[in-house]
Order: structure tokens, then C-alpha cells, then sequence
């Protein structure tokens, strides 16, 4: 057995039947041209039964994907138990869509099943290959909880089972990929007395820094705080049901309004999320009056960490300005906010950089209290996060990934969650909301293409 670290740990603890605690994708594929050809309601039955059959024999697990919770008599989440022998068919499964077939089917399939709970007696993940899409494609559905890997992490073992050549015929599966072997030093290699030396230099400079987040935070205001965010439809207790909802934008787009406006790329992204977010709650006669607040997720990994699995990220505060009607003041309006933010966060060694985002974050921890979430105001109104993919078109045997969305948590107080990350020449965007609480989800979709044609416009490209 190995002891579960204290960021996972969480994960587990705060799991429920009403907050299922994994991270997921649904990813769509296009069979390779020499495929056989079949009916256009059908998907490529031939090249999807050869697939699924070939990853099954895949049978080398690796401990990642071996490990759930052991349970030591009414004692949970302390340890890993790691299974000898895991059942391939049960984790990775085969599905079809009922017809007419359309990606309606799909979004409806994905959300019944990123509403549903690992079962904690066998390693906590889940695949699904799912066949019946009229075009043609096919779409992978993969989730894996949080205890086990962050977006980052899960993303950069997932493109690793991909190629950027067409013509790669290797199988590869996720489940059945070697760690990398880490370049240098990190600390999970290190020994008790670095370790010891790392923890007594990061406690040293804690003062310099607590004085550095004063100063930042309460006399220049650099920082967005917690609990100064409106309470807005989005934060209120969910139930367990999920709603998602998936589109590509171009990256070219983007960009153009990145270079015209002189901002950052992710400044772009958070200021189309914001219009959107401001129009959807006009249409549900919902908009506060005072500015939404944004948690958005920052990898602390290293390069040679990515492997390692578990949870290495830090948050900042973002004031997404949804009170300025004008999409290019908007727009500069969150460069600044996240400017400042990360002129701070980025100056804090990374024990502190965590202590921060604990410190941004810890509210979530409250909405565990009975009434809280009814009464308080929220740490923040909702999460964006940006997970960085391939700049290359992935292929897998041929077949080309076209859509590839990332699917993340929602949780009591923050009803919906975006996430977006870049494939190839396209942005995709994966947005998760409560089935209840957040009704006509998929309207999102078209508020983010107004609010990316407002900034188009703002930005004169």
C-alpha cells in the first residue's frame, strides 16, 4: 500500500452522490480514408471493432490505473490498494448511439455518464468507445477521478497514447503507458534530508512573502480576493445530474484578437467566457449588478512532472468585468486583473504559491457546512481553466482526433464549470453544468460565438 497524499486525499473526502470528483474528455475521431466504407448512419463498424478489441489486449496496467482506496475495516482514504488484476472490459466498455446519431446524442450520452460515480473497489477509471454517429466519426469518453490526476497530467498522458503521424499503426492506450523517467531532480526522488532542507528554506522566506501578499493584496489591490464575488444562479447547491455541453473555435480567431488587442491568449479566452456568461444570465434575467469572479486553475508542474500523476495546481482570482457592456473594455479590463494576479503569483516560490491558492480557494471547503452555501457569498462564481494540448493534429491508427473537450467538476456553489484546450488548429471548449440549476446549458455555445465576434469586432479584425 501507499499513502494518499493530502491534495488527493481531499478528493476523495469530498466526494458525494451530488459531487462526483473526476475529470474526463470526449474526444471525436475521424476513421482513416482507407477504411471500408458503410451506411452514413453508421459508424465505421469494421475499423471501431478492430480498435476496441486491439486496446483490450493491452493488458500490461500500469499502477495509476491499478489503484483505488483500500479500506482497512471502517477506514478509508488513508492508503492506496493497488489490484493485481484488473478487469479491462469492465473499465474500458463499447457503446452506441441510438439514432438519428447526431453529436445531441453524444453530449446527452457524456453527460449521463459524467454524472455517474467510480466505484471505489476497483481502480477509479472509466472508458467508453462509442459507435452510431451519422457522420461517419466515432468518440472516446474517458474519465479519470481526481485523486488520481489533474487536467494537466491527465491531458499530457492522454496525448501521449496519440501520434502526429499519420501513418503510426501502433496501438497505444493509456493505461498501458510507462511514466517517464523524470529529467533531474524532483521531489518525489528526493531524499528525507532534501526534503527537510527544501521544507526549512520555503518556511524561511515565508515571512518576505506573507509581507509581499499584504502589500499586493491591501495596499495596491493587485489581488482579486475571495467572498467579494456576487451570488449569481451559478452558486447555489447542485444535485448529482450533469449537463455538458462541446464546441471548436478556430485558434486563428483567437489570435488575431490577441495581437490586435496586445493582450495574452488566455485573456482572450477568459474574455469570451465572460461575454458569454454575461448574456446567458441577461437572457435568465439573472446578471448582477456587480462583477463576476473567475478561479482559474494554474499548473505548478515542471516538465518532468507531468508523469507522475496526482495534483500540482495553484489558482488565481480573475475579476471577469461582466458589469462593462463593451467587449473590448472588458477585454482590458481582465488583462489588468490577471496581469496583477500573476505579477504576484509568479514571484512566490511554489510552497507559497499553493498556500496562496489554498487561501483563494479554501471556500469551496465551507460549502460543506449546512446553510453556507444560502448565506455566505461566494469565494468566486465560477471556474475557468485552460488546459494546454497539441499544437499538431493526433492521430490514433490513422484515425485523426477532430474534437477533443475536456470535461471538469461541478460543485455546491459553482453550478457550471469551462474548460477549454487547444487541438491542432482549434480551440475546444468542454463546459459542465447541474442539470438543475443551470437550464439550456447548450446555449452557451452561441453566446460564446457572439461574445468572440463582439471581441472580432472591439479588437477591428
Amino acid at each position: 500500500m501507499q499513502l494518499i497524499a493530502p491534495a488527493d486525499a481531499m478528493f476523495l473526502l469530498g466526494e458525494s452522490r451530488e459531487h462526483p470528483m473526476h475529470v474526463g474528455s470526449l474526444q471525436l475521431f475521424e476513421p482513416p480514408k482507407e477504411a471500408p466504407e458503410v451506411a452514413p448512419d453508421n459508424a465505421d463498424d469494421g475499423f471501431v471493432t478492430e480498435a476496441y478489441e486491439s486496446m483490450l489486449r493491452c493488458t500490461d496496467v500500469q499502477p495509476t490505473f491499478r489503484k483505488h482506496p483500500a479500506f482497512l475495516g471502517p477506514v478509508t482514504n488513508l492508503a492506496w490498494s493497488f489490484d493485481d488484476d484488473v478487469e479491462l472490459d469492465y473499465h474500458f466498455r463499447r457503446s452506441a448511439l441510438p439514432r438519428p446519431g447526431r453529436v445531441r446524442e453524444l453530449l446527452e450520452l457524456a453527460s449521463r455518464l459524467h454524472g455517474s460515480l467510480l466505484d471505489r473497489h476497483r481502480p477509479l477509471w472509466e472508458a467508453h468507445l462509442v459507435e452510431g454517429l451519422n457522420d461517419g466519426r466515432y468518440a472516446v469518453y474517458i474519465k479519470f477521478h481526481h485523486s488520481l490526476q489533474d487536467g494537466v497530467s491527465a491531458q499530457k498522458l492522454m496525448q501521449r497514447a496519440f501520434t502526429s503521424d499519420p501513418g503510426d499503426d501502433e496501438v497505444r492506450v493509456p493505461w498501458a503507458l510507462t511514466p517517464r523517467k523524470p529529467r533531474g531532480g524532483s521531489g518525489r526522488n528526493a531524499s528525507p534530508l532534501q526534503l527537510l532542507s527544501r521544507t526549512l528554506g520555503s518556511a524561511a522566506a515565508l515571512a518576505p512573502s506573507t509581507l509581499t501578499l499584504a502589500r499586493a493584496a491591501l495596499l495596491e489591490q493587485q489581488l482579486t480576493l475571495p467572498f467579494q464575488a456576487p451570488k449569481t444562479m451559478f452558486n447555489v447547491r447542485i444535485g448529482g445530474a450533469r449537463r455538458v455541453a462541446a464546441q471548436s473555435w478556430s485558434i486563428e480567431r483567437i489570435k488575431a484578437v490577441k495581437a490586435a488587442a496586445d493582450v495574452t491568449f488566455n485573456d482572450v479566452v477568459l474574455a469570451m467566457s465572460a461575454g458569454a456568461l454575461r448574456s446567458y444570465l441577461l437572457e435568465q434575467d439573472a446578471l448582477p449588478q456587480a462583477p463576476l469572479v473567475a478561479m482559474v486553475p494554474v499548473s505548478l508542474r515542471k516538465e518532468h512532472e507531468t508523469d507522475g500523476g496526482g495534483n500540482m495546481v495553484g489558482t488565481v482570482l480573475c475579476n471577469l468585468n461582466t458589469d462593462i457592456g463593451d467587449a473590448g473594455t472588458r477585454l482590458q479590463a481582465i488583462n489588468a486583473s490577471m496581469r496583477d494576479a500573476k505579477q504576484v503569483f509568479t514571484q512566490l516560490p511554489r510552497v507559497q504559491q499553493l498556500a496562496l491558492s489554498a487561501f483563494l480557494t479554501g471556500g469551496l471547503v465551507f460549502a460543506l457546512i449546512p446553510g453556507f452555501v444560502a448565506s455566505a457569498p461566494p469565494p468566486f462564481n465560477v471556474v475557468i481553466s485552460n488546459v494546454p494540448g497539441s499544437p499538431d493534429p493526433l492521430y490514433w491508427r490513422g484515425a485523426r482526433m477532430t474534437g477533443n473537450y475536456p470535461l471538469s467538476i461541478a460543485l455546491d456553489g459553482q453550478a457550471m464549470n469551462i474548460t477549454v484546450t487547444t487541438n491542432a488548429e482549434n480551440l475546444d471548449f468542454g463546459i459542465v453544468g447541474c442539470r438543475r440549476s443551470v437550464p439550456h446549458l447548450q446555449r452557451m455555445l452561441g453566446h460564446l460565438e457572439t461574445s468572440l465576434k463582439d471581441l472580432e469586432l472591439a479588437a477591428g479584425v
